[in-house]
């Protein structure tokens, strides 16, 4: 009695340990927690040029086998009285045959074209069902690396290789994908032999052509019907190693302006650049200023210089302009250069702001501009008669 008690509480304890086991949820977490950012495309190039890509074996194995037995099915007939007539013809001359080194080179050399010939139907069609199955999924894409050997992945690390092992989406999603496969056989298999179990009694009865014709083509619905099923299942496996493909290439933000730097460029360095550039865009501009007919100003905060050539231009033009210290710029140097200077605000400001360098003034603003160069031919009149 008092050992009966002392097994009731060692349960009791056993039972209240096991309730206070907590399972560990981060096992199946990301195995790189900072890789938060999608793969770009120059990742995604770089991964797809080493041979790794999102595909699912399901498919192409699917297709394989349909296509390989669709093939045994319209010629099985074919295939069967090949191997007959080849049987009955070693049986009935294998007491007369010669059996010399020669001999056997010529009969290995037959036998080698016959197993061509006949079964080269079935390897044509397996193999364009393994190219199909494949090219659907990534395309054509012929990669050496993955048949290169390398010894930095070499690392012997007992918690990686455990957590890898048993806490897995991959490890998991491939033993969901064996028990689906083994019940869905089972299942299929068990419902076509029930419904065609008449026919299996009756098969002693018969002769053993028609017997085995029988048997083959219950093994063929079972085997048909278990591929289809199997195609149906390679559509969602499909999507989830795609989506595990994704995760695996994710990048870390330090990795991503990494890759960033080296495809566009360091971003002060491309700033620098452009500074350069509209510094000498500024300088080309500047020494454009002399050729003005007339300079528009703010009159402080803004400049746009014109020039008008009868013989070249449908309309005047826009030389140069600038804003505050350019603008500035550019009336010192149209006061050196005695360019007329003419304070117009709304059309200093519209010039400005909707035209660029070297653009035609638009048929809304020729009246403005025909008013202001009115103005400068009769200043050029009057210097003229003076």
């Amino acid at each position: 009695m008092i050992e009966f008690i002392k097994l009731k509480i060692k349960n009791l304890f056993l039972f209240n340990d096991l309730m206070n086991f907590r399972f560990d949820l981060q096992l199946f977490a990301a195995e790189d927690e900072g890789r938060t950012e999608e793969p770009t495309e120059k990742k995604l190039r770089e991964a797809r040029e080493r041979g790794q890509v999102a595909k699912t074996h399901e498919l192409p194995q699917s297709i394989v086998v349909i296509f390989g037995f669709l093939v045994i099915f319209f010629l099985g007939s074919w295939i069967y009285h090949n191997f007959a007539r080849l049987i009955t013809h070693y049986l009935g001359s294998f007491s007369r045959a010669e059996m010399t080194e020669r001999s056997i080179l010529i009969e290995f050399a037959i036998i080698t074209m016959f197993f061509a010939k006949t079964l080269m139907p079935i390897f044509v069609a397996v193999f364009i069902a393994a190219f199909l199955g494949n090219v659907v999924q990534v395309g054509f894409q012929a990669s050496a690396h993955p048949l290169k050997f390398d010894w930095s992945k070499m690392k012997f690390d007992p918690a990686t290789i455990f957590k890898k092992t048993f806490f897995s989406k991959q490890i998991a999603m491939n033993l969901f994908k064996t028990l689906f496969k083994v019940v869905t056989i089972g299942t299929i298999a068990y419902l076509i032999i029930k419904s065609e179990y008449d026919i299996i009694l009756k098969t002693p009865d018969l002769s053993i052509g028609l017997a085995f014709k029988s048997v083959s083509l219950i093994a063929f619905k079972i085997i048909l019907w278990t591929s289809v099923v199997l195609l149906v299942l390679s559509i969602p496996d499909y999507i989830f190693q795609k989506r595990e493909f994704i995760e695996s290439l994710k990048m870390t933000k330090e990795e991503l302006k990494e890759e960033l730097k080296e495809t566009v460029g360091d971003p002060y360095i491309r700033a620098r650049l452009k500074e350069m550039q509209r510094e000498i865009a500024m300088r080309n501009m500047i020494k454009e200023v002399p050729k003005a007919d007339v300079v528009i100003t703010n009159p402080t905060h803004f400049a746009v210089a014109l020039q008008y050539d009868n013989l070249l231009m449908e309309a005047p033009k826009i030389i140069a302009k600038g804003a505050d210290s350019m603008a500035l710029k550019i009336r010192q140097i149209a006061r050196d250069n005695n360019i007329m200077i003419v304070e117009n605000r709304p059309l200093a400001q519209e010039l400005y702001f909707t035209l660029d360098v070297g653009d035609i003034i638009p048929g809304n603003l020729f009246y403005a501009v025909s008013l202001v160069y009115a103005e400068l031919y009769k200043r050029k009149n009057l210097k003229a008669a003076i």
